[in-house]
């Protein structure tokens, strides 16, 4: 569906990054909005890949008021970083996954048109989070595409993310299908820094516990041999005397 200008037609065109619009509709969705960004930010660190949010997505090339913007979209095969907007034609690849945080208020638009646009624009998965458990029975809801077709995703696995994704109060909880493990959204991941921090200071103060201990040990086996050398000296010393006095200092036991 992406739309370009025709071949040898140069126009300047204001694509805008900002409406003045709120961010998220409330602050459950604006935290939902915010953990899901730095968690999947965190998650692709170190690949081609990039983690968007609340940012327009421009999808027809001259057409600047055709746009839409996914509160959080993952977009593989670019070059990482932040951008002011997203534009398809210019970047060459289509979000790969696109979250909205959904409410009673934007149901139709995010059930109904984001989603006939995102399954026409060819996103691989689409994801409806209620953090407020406003309209949807299940607060989670997900759609894979199936050809051309999305399809209602019935494990709760993003394919091309490989996590597994779960309902925990209103945020969204992401685990690794490879290893289990939970990735932490920044709360966790302070508190979990801050046990690190405190369990690497105990582990520390242990060594240096042990550490003292040894040199303990090391001074009173060296106090030991020194007492030990000081008394060999003194019976050397008392043999020289008795046998200056005479005394055959073999015979003594």
């Amino acid at each position: 569906m992406t739309a370009t200008l025709p071949v040898g037609i140069e126009l300047e065109i204001f694509y805008p990054s900002a409406d003045g619009e709120p961010v998220a509709e409330t602050y459950d969705h604006f935290y939902a909005l915010l953990t899901t960004l730095e968690v999947l930010k965190q998650y692709l660190t170190g690949c081609q890949a990039t983690v968007l949010a609340n940012q327009f997505l421009y999808y027809a090339q001259g057409f600047p008021k055709l746009r839409v913007a996914p509160d959080v979209m993952v977009i593989f095969d670019v070059t990482p970083g932040g951008r002011d907007n997203y534009k398809i034609w210019e970047e060459g690849q289509v979000p790969a996954v696109i979250f909205e945080m959904t409410s009673f208020g934007t149901k139709d638009q995010d059930q109904i048109f984001k989603k006939t646009l995102y399954e026409q624009l060819g996103v691989k998965e689409y994801w409806l989070f209620d953090p407020k458990g406003e309209w949807l029975e299940q607060p989670l809801r997900g759609y894979r595409l199936r050809g051309e077709t999305y399809e209602p995703i019935t494990d709760n696995r993003s394919e091309p993310l490989q996590l597994r994704l779960l309902v925990e109060g209103r945020l969204i909880g992401f685990y690794r299908e490879d290893t289990g493990e939970k990735l932490l959204i920044p709360d966790e991941l302070a508190t979990a820094l801050q046990h690190e921090v405190v369990a690497r200071q105990q582990a520390e103060e242990v060594a240096e516990q042990e550490r003292q201990r040894a040199e303990q040990e090391r001074q009173r086996a060296e106090q030991e041999r020194q007492r030990a050398e000081q008394a060999q000296l003194e019976v050397e010393q008392l043999k020289e005397r008795l046998r200056s006095l005479g005394v055959d200092t073999d015979t003594l036991l």
